[in-house]
């Protein structure tokens, strides 16, 4: 899955939009809130969850060891206790390999495509 794609200008995000991001339920989100307790959204006065992109970035690494990698959530909030930096590195190093497969992928497409012209002439 590619990362998030943030608005630059935006500071806060509901939870439909964070669920959106990730492709999941709000109904995960509001779970994975009450489960791990580093993941504390603004609840405005009206009682709606804005996610900064500290939360987000706490709900990617989430993501990444729990829905990519098959963690338990137990499993996940051990590993993010002891090992902070190295899921979000491995998340990052996913992202990036799935985009240059997705890049390649193409690539190969075009050549197909040239080559299929070209054999025709």
């Amino acid at each position: 899955m590619p990362a998030p794609k943030f608005n630059t200008e935006k500071i806060w995000y509901t939870t439909k939009e964070v669920a959106t991001m990730f492709d999941f339920n709000e109904s995960k989100l509001r779970y994975w809130e009450k489960y791990f307790p580093n993941i504390k959204p603004k609840i405005t006065k009206s009682n709606r969850y804005l996610y900064g992109k500290k939360e987000i970035e706490i709900i990617r690494r989430i993501h990444q060891l729990v829905d990519v990698e098959g963690l338990t959530l137990e499993g996940a909030k051990q590993k993010l206790k002891t090992n902070w930096e190295s899921v979000g590195k491995t998340g990052e190093i996913v992202d990036r390999l799935k985009f240059v497969r997705q890049e390649l992928m193409s690539l190969k497409d075009e050549f197909s495509e040239m080559e299929k012209t070209y054999s025709l002439v």
